[in-house]
């Protein structure tokens, strides 16, 4: 079962991030890694092809307030974004667990320095903490490493395979990854 959220006033912080609703002065940060071929298809979706593309969707990101903008303390630029996005997985629907399921995307220009994993963390404590969630949920497609080793360093654990529909029309075999609310006891 889905989780109700609202993030537009929450901002969440680690040593080096902020992380915090999206404002429409962010758009030039969110197109300049929402047009870097290689980014978007590591969560499913193409580059985008022009700014006001980026806009459109920054503004369902305001609008909806589930997705975090990643900010770097040091230089205050938008580097990414973390969603709370809504459970799709069906056997989860049906559960009587509330849960989500997280989503991200960082700037090419700032993989391997482990930003992305201090991100997750922080967004899992604030769900298991504030939010009251029992256990959410974070996919990776298998070809997809850096996802990979983000879930693993996240403490997610491997629930089940799937086949995910990207917005590029393709089919990908998707690991998807569980954690569950640490200070809960759960029946699995």
């Amino acid at each position: 079962m889905n989780i109700d959220i609202d993030i537009s006033k929450v901002t969440l912080e680690t040593e080096r991030l902020i992380l915090r609703p999206w404002l429409l002065s962010d758009l030039d940060d969110f197109y300049e890694y929402a047009k870097v071929d290689g980014v978007g298809q590591m969560a499913g979706w193409s580059p985008h092809k022009n700014i006001e593309e980026s806009a459109q969707i920054l503004k369902v990101f305001i609008k909806e307030k589930k997705v975090f903008a990643i900010v770097l303390k040091e230089t205050g630029k938008v580097i990414g974004s973390l969603g709370i996005e809504e459970v799709r997985e069906k056997s989860m629907l049906a559960s009587p667990l509330k849960g989500r399921e997280l989503g991200y995307v960082l700037n090419k220009d700032f993989w391997g320095r482990g930003l992305m994993p201090e991100a997750v963390k922080k967004v899992i404590d604030y769900c298991f903490t504030d939010l009251d969630c029992d256990f959410l949920l974070c996919g990776y497609f298998q070809w997809n490493h850096q996802s990979q080793r983000v879930c693993e360093k996240a403490g997610f654990q491997f629930y089940k395979q799937i086949k995910f529909a990207t917005r590029f029309a393709t089919l990908e075999k998707t690991n998807l990854n569980i954690i569950y609310h640490p200070k809960k006891e759960i029946k699995k």
